[in-house]
């Protein structure tokens, strides 16, 4: 009788498993969407009872394992380029190609720190500065306006040997907080949530100064639950999604609005 019983049980929970598999979705998601996400997709499980797992990282990281066969069911991006590419490899789900937001860089630097952030970039000069924090720029989307700013700022070859590269943003910003870092280039969202806000001091920079840092996501051809990530993706299209990111500095369309 013991093994017969152990064998039902073994398939209650395989199916169990396999029920709550269904019921929820994957997500690879920027590093910048971390607090915005987590607030969007517990809106969307409240609404719906299906779970949405996120994991976090470089856009650039992401795009490679996509590639590879990752098995995630939505992609959302720092930038528009690598969800085109994907799309056009034949990788995502006709029709799911959505820019859903506009993120910002800042200066950012330690509640404790004495450097005037309010001079902008050139802020950066200070002898004080001995390393400055941004996203990896070879595959880091925010890096990549960290650097497009700075070399507008006409400073890049006198700071550049300062750089201390994170591998996403939201490693960037940690250099910071550790005091790897004297000063960062990071996400507004990041320095807006809720654990970053009260222990730093940022400055905007200017958005003309870098290229806009254009956001996209798209539902994978891959994903075992297409259904879900479809409405999942409408969700981030509601009224209520739209405000949660423009909570943590994201610039939104006005279609969203």
């Amino acid at each position: 009788m013991i093994k017969p019983m152990r064998s039902l049980i073994a398939l209650l929970v395989l199916g169990l498993c396999e029920l709550c598999s269904a019921q929820s979705i994957t997500v690879a998601a920027a590093a910048d969407l971390q607090f915005a996400m987590q607030e969007i997709a517990a809106q969307f499980q409240k609404q719906t009872g299906k779970a949405v797992k996120v994991t976090y990282g470089s856009s650039g990281n992401f795009f490679q394992q996509l590639q590879n066969g990752a098995p995630f069911d939505l992609f959302f991006s720092a930038n528009l380029d690598y969800p085109r590419k994907l799309e056009s490899a034949g990788l995502t789900e006709a029709g799911t190609y959505y820019e859903y937001a506009k993120g910002r860089i800042v200066i950012w630097a330690p509640k404790s720190s004495k450097l005037d952030l309010s001079s902008g970039l050139d802020v950066l000069l200070h002898p004080s500065i001995h390393k400055i924090a941004i996203a990896n720029p070879q595959h880091a989307p925010y890096g990549q306006a960290a650097v497009a700013a700075i070399r507008k700022a006409g400073i890049y070859d006198k700071v550049k040997d300062k750089f201390v590269l994170g591998e996403n943003i939201s490693q960037t910003a940690s250099f910071v907080v550790s005091g790897s870092a004297d000063v960062g280039i990071v996400a507004l969202s990041l320095v807006l949530s809720p654990n970053l806000k009260d222990s730093g001091q940022y400055f905007k920079i200017p958005s003309a100064d870098y290229p806009p840092i254009q956001q996209a996501c798209v539902v994978l051809r891959s994903s075992k639950n297409r259904e879900i990530a479809k409405q999942f993706l409408s969700f981030m299209k509601t009224a209520s999604a739209a405000e949660t990111l423009k909570k943590y500095g994201f610039d939104i369309k006005s279609s969203q609005e």
